[in-house]
C-alpha cells in the first residue's frame, strides 16, 4: 500500500521532483531506497526479478545530476537495456538443461532461445558476503587478470558515472590453444535494489579499442551476474550468472558449448580461491 501511494503521487507531482537540489534531492533519494527495501521483504525467491524488470524508479532515473553527452547516454541505455534482457531471460525458470553439476553443488545450465542462441547460466553459493563480491567484480574489475586464467586483461576504457563504464576484455590462452584468444568491448552497468546487486553487460562499439592484432574480436550479451545474500546464512552469497557469447571465427558448436560451460564453472573456483586467499592474507 505504501509502495502504491508513493507511486501515485511522484507521477502526480512529477514536474516539482524534477526541480528538487540539495538536501531535499538526497532526502527523495533515500525514500525511494528504502521503498525498494520494503518491497524485497516479505516476497517469494523471484521477487528481485520483478523489481528490477520495471524500469529504474522516478527517483533513480530522474535526478541525475550529472549531465551526460549523447554517447555517455547511449552507453547507459546499452547497460539498462543488458540488465532488463538478462532478467526477463533469468524470469523463466523453464527449458534450462543441465551441461555441469559439481559435487560442491555448483551447476551451469542452458537453454536455446529465439533472436540470441544459446545461453548458461552458473548457479553456486560463495562463503564470502554479497558486498565484498561485489566490490571485487565491479570496483576492482581491472584486478581480474591477477587471479583468473582465463583472462589475460581487463581495461576500463570510459568512466560513465558509478554505475556505468566501457571495458575491454582480452582473453588468456586455452589449454593446447584450442581457441585462439578473443577480446571485447562492453559496458557494464552495475544496479542495487535493496540487497541484491545486477552486474550487467552486453557489447558495444568504442574508438578508443579498434581491432586487435592477434585477437578476434567476439561479442556478448545480453549477460548478468546476481548477487543476493543466501537466505540460510546472509554472509554467503547466491551467485548467479548468464552468459550469451558469440565467439565469432570457425568454430564447432559442440567445442564452443564445452568451452563456455567449463569458463563459467572455473570462474566460480578461481573466484573462491582469491577471496579465500584475501581472506587469509587479512589475518596475517
Amino acid at each position: 500500500m505504501i509502495p502504491a501511494t508513493f507511486k501515485l503521487c511522484a507521477a502526480i507531482s512529477y514536474q516539482h521532483v524534477r526541480t528538487l537540489t540539495g538536501l531535499r534531492h538526497t532526502a527523495v533519494a533515500a525514500l525511494g531506497h528504502k521503498l525498494s527495501h520494503i518491497r524485497l521483504q516479505n516476497q517469494g525467491p523471484s521477487s528481485w526479478v520483478n523489481v528490477v524488470w520495471r524500469r529504474s524508479s522516478l527517483v533513480g532515473c530522474r535526478l541525475e545530476e550529472h549531465p551526460f553527452s549523447e554517447t555517455e547516454m547511449a552507453y547507459v541505455k546499452q547497460g539498462q537495456e543488458a540488465l532488463h534482457k538478462s532478467l526477463s531471460i533469468l524470469q523463466d525458470t523453464s527449458g534450462w538443461k543441465s551441461e555441469i553439476e559439481a559435487e560442491n553443488g555448483d551447476k551451469v545450465v542452458s537453454k536455446m532461445l529465439p533472436d540470441v542462441g544459446k545461453v548458461f547460466k552458473l548457479e553456486v553459493v560463495m562463503d564470502k558476503p554479497t558486498d565484498l563480491l561485489y566490490r571485487e567484480l565491479f570496483d576492482k574489475v581491472e584486478q581480474m587478470g591477477e587471479w583468473n586464467p582465463n583472462v589475460k586483461q581487463v581495461k576500463i576504457l570510459k568512466k560513465i558515472d558509478k554505475d556505468t563504464m566501457v571495458t575491454y576484455e582480452a582473453s588468456g590462452e586455452t589449454v593446447g590453444n584450442v581457441v585462439s584468444p578473443r577480446d571485447f568491448v562492453s559496458v557494464r552497468y552495475a544496479k542495487r535494489r535493496g540487497s541484491t546487486c545486477f552486474l550487467a553487460g552486453m557489447s558495444t562499439h568504442c574508438d578508443m579499442m579498434p581491432q586487435q592484432n592477434g585477437f578476434i574480436r567476439g561479442e556478448n550479451g545480453p549477460t548478468c551476474i546476481v548477487l543476493r545474500p543466501s537466505a540460510d546464512d546472509p554472509n554467503k552469497t547466491k551467485f548467479t550468472w548468464l552468459l550469451s557469447i558469440d565467439l565469432k571465427g570457425w568454430l564447432p558448436k559442440s567445442l564452443i558449448n564445452q568451452v563456455l560451460c567449463q569458463t563459467q564453472a572455473d570462474f566460480a573456483q578461481h573466484l573462491r580461491q582469491h577471496m579465500d586467499s584475501k581472506a587469509a592474507a587479512s589475518t596475517c
